[in-house]
C-alpha cells in the first residue's frame, strides 16, 4: 500500500512538473526550424497586461499582430497604445479583429474600421476564426460563409488589403468548404508542424500560445512565416522595413 501511495505520489508531482514547465513556456510540443522559418512574429492583446516595448528584442521579433475589436462593438482597451508603441519601435505591425458567429460580419467590418486607423505601412488585417471564445451558436455554413465574406468585402476595400485568415483546423473544417481558397492563412497548431486541408499553404503559423518574450510579463502566442524576406515583403507589406534578417 505504501509503495503504490509513492508510485501515485510521484506521477502528482511529475505530471504537476510538466504542467508547470508547459505554462511557464519552458517546454513547448513544437520548435520550428529558425534556419527554414526565420521571421518571427506575436500577436498580443489586452490580455498580456502593460508591455514594455522598449524590452521586445528585435532580433527575434520580425512582426507584430495586435486585436484591436471582435464582434460588433467590443473594442479592446489596449489596441491604440500598443499600435502607437509598436510604430514607435519601427515593428511591422498589423492588427487583427475576433470574429463572433452572433453579429452580421457587415456589422463587425465597421467595429473594425472604426478602430483601426487606415495606414498603408501596415500589415494586411486578419480575421480571426475560431470556436474558443465565440458565442455558443453554430450556425449552417452557408450563413457564416455569408457573413465572414461580407466583413472581408468591406475591410478589403477599406483599406486596400487582402485580409489574411487566422483558423483553427476545427473552424476550417466546419466552415470552409471549397471557399477562402485564395485567401492567405494563420494556422493554429501548437502540437505539429501544420497540414491543411485540401493541400492549401499556409502564411503564418501559431506554434506556440505560452511563449515568453522580454519585455511581457505573461505567456504570449509565437508565430513563424512561412517564407524567405522577399516573400515577407511580397505579401505582407509595401516596402521593405529595417531591422529584419537577411535571410535566403
Amino acid at each position: 500500500m505504501k509503495k503504490f501511495c509513492l508510485i501515485i505520489l510521484l506521477s502528482s508531482i511529475t505530471a504537476i512538473g510538466i504542467y508547470k514547465a508547459l505554462d511557464s513556456g519552458i517546454i513547448w510540443f513544437v520548435y520550428p526550424s529558425e534556419e527554414k522559418y526565420p521571421l518571427r512574429g506575436i500577436d498580443i492583446s489586452n490580455h498580456q497586461g502593460k508591455i514594455d516595448w522598449n524590452k521586445i528584442p528585435k532580433d527575434t521579433v520580425h512582426f507584430v499582430y495586435i486585436k484591436a475589436s471582435e464582434g460588433g462593438d467590443f473594442k479592446d482597451k489596449s489596441f491604440a497604445l500598443n499600435l502607437h508603441a509598436a510604430k514607435k519601435r519601427n515593428f511591422p505591425v498589423g492588427a487583427y479583429h475576433f470574429f463572433t458567429l452572433c453579429k452580421p460580419g457587415s456589422e463587425q467590418a465597421q467595429n473594425f474600421i472604426h478602430t483601426v486607423p487606415k495606414d498603408n505601412d501596415s500589415l494586411p488585417p486578419v480575421l480571426d476564426l475560431e470556436y474558443t471564445g465565440n458565442c455558443g451558436n453554430r450556425p449552417p455554413l452557408s450563413n457564416v460563409q455569408k457573413e465572414i465574406k461580407d466583413f472581408l468585402s468591406i475591410v478589403d476595400a477599406y483599406y486596400g488589403k487582402k485580409t489574411i485568415l487566422y483558423a483553427t483546423y476545427e473552424f476550417i473544417d466546419a466552415y470552409f468548404g471549397n471557399e477562402f481558397s485564395d485567401r492567405n492563412i494563420w494556422i493554429r497548431d501548437i502540437y505539429k508542424n501544420p497540414n491543411l486541408f485540401s493541400g492549401i499553404p499556409w502564411t503564418i503559423w501559431q506554434y506556440n500560445c505560452r511563449g515568453r518574450v522580454p519585455g511581457i510579463t505573461g505567456p504570449v502566442d509565437l508565430n513563424v512565416f512561412n517564407g524567405n524576406l522577399n516573400t515577407f515583403h511580397e505579401i505582407m507589406i509595401n516596402t521593405a522595413p529595417t531591422g529584419m534578417p537577411q535571410h535566403p
